[in-house]
């Protein structure tokens, strides 16, 4: 019989399901700004499906960063993903 590996499972902060780390994105906010997880400082993970449902993002991504700006953080989220899908 095979071993079963550890996966570490987190929750995304929108929708609350547990998944493993590998499928969800990993963010963080630091002054109000959004950016992708750069190792240090606290950060949040969203699930595939929640990226797809802006009016759920966007409250997530407000309540996360306490920022107003709604154009600001839709607009750095979908830079963040597609630098994420190049690498």
């Amino acid at each position: 019989m095979a071993k079963k590996f550890h996966q570490p499972t987190r929750m995304c902060v929108s929708c609350r399901i547990r998944e493993p780390q590998c499928n969800l994105l990993r963010l963080q906010c630091f002054n109000g700004e959004l950016t992708a997880f750069d190792g240090t400082k606290r950060s949040f993970y969203l699930c595939q499906s929640c990226l797809k449902e802006e009016k759920k993002l966007l409250r997530a991504l407000m309540r996360q960063c306490k920022s107003p700006d709604k154009d600001k953080l839709m607009n750095k989220l979908k830079e963040i993903i597609t630098d994420d899908r190049k690498s």
